[in-house]
């Protein structure tokens, strides 16, 4: 192999290099753009201690009954309060506020 192709071949490296650099920044924009929108949803409209206890209990996967026996309240409680963390959220369902 003579000078040139070696050379040929180091620009190709550096080529590839760049190009897989700038995939990473544009997935890195992509993740700094969902953690403002999560800060937006979250700090912005901030939930009750209650809610608090009511979204985390879901979030790791608790039925309405079960956060109901762990929490002991009664479940009009519970869905009142996953009502307000829907709409202090933006959200349609349990499952998108959670993702």
């Amino acid at each position: 192999m003579d000078q040139s192709e070696k050379l040929l071949m180091g620009i190709e490296n550096i080529l590839n290099i760049a190009s897989n650099l700038v995939d990473e920044v544009a997935r890195l924009k992509s993740t700094e753009k969902e953690c403002k929108i999560l800060k937006e949803k979250v700090f912005m409209n901030p939930l009750t201690q209650a809610e608090q206890e009511v979204f985390a209990l879901s979030i790791d996967g608790h039925s309405i009954s079960e956060i109901q026996d762990i929490l002991h309240k009664e479940e009009c409680t519970i869905k009142n309060q996953r009502r307000s963390i829907l709409k202090k959220l933006n959200t349609q369902s349990m499952t998108e506020a959670v993702k």
